[in-house]
């Protein structure tokens, strides 16, 4: 699938996301749309970090945001070292054909600092966007 990436660097923390949809979990008449999306945190910093929380929006195309705010990525917190990076895969269901997600990873220095890393807003939309046939 060639797909978009997206991207964006805080304090030297990079993350790639890529975001790609998965017609086969998904039932358009029904009006779920799913899709899945893989992120990179690249640590090119010189200190280590760990990756504490997450908070998410999540905009489908009504307009309706949902918030997500949870421990970690995939149930760890990674911890990532200089030169290090952590990849993980995740889904997420819309009620509409296309959406937005945006958000930060909160991360913590080994000397216990606290900072927010922004993820890129990367947009879920259907490839080529899908007809229906009504």
């Amino acid at each position: 699938m060639g797909c978009a990436m997206y991207r964006a660097v805080t304090r030297n923390i990079q993350i790639t996301v890529e975001p790609y949809y998965l017609a086969e979990e998904s039932t358009p008449e029904d009006e779920q749309f799913f899709w899945a999306y893989t992120v990179s945190i690249e640590n090119f910093s010189s200190e280590t970090v760990q990756l504490r929380s997450r908070h998410w929006h999540i905009i489908d195309a009504n307009g309706h945001t949902q918030e997500v705010n949870g421990a970690g990525v995939v149930g760890e917190e990674p911890i990532i070292e200089p030169g290090g990076s952590f990849q993980y895969t995740s889904g997420c269901p819309l009620n509409t054909s296309s959406g937005i997600m945006t958000g930060n990873y909160r991360m913590q220095t080994d000397k216990g600092e606290f900072f927010a890393v922004k993820i890129p807003a990367f947009s879920l939309d259907l490839p080529d966007m899908v007809k229906t046939v009504h």
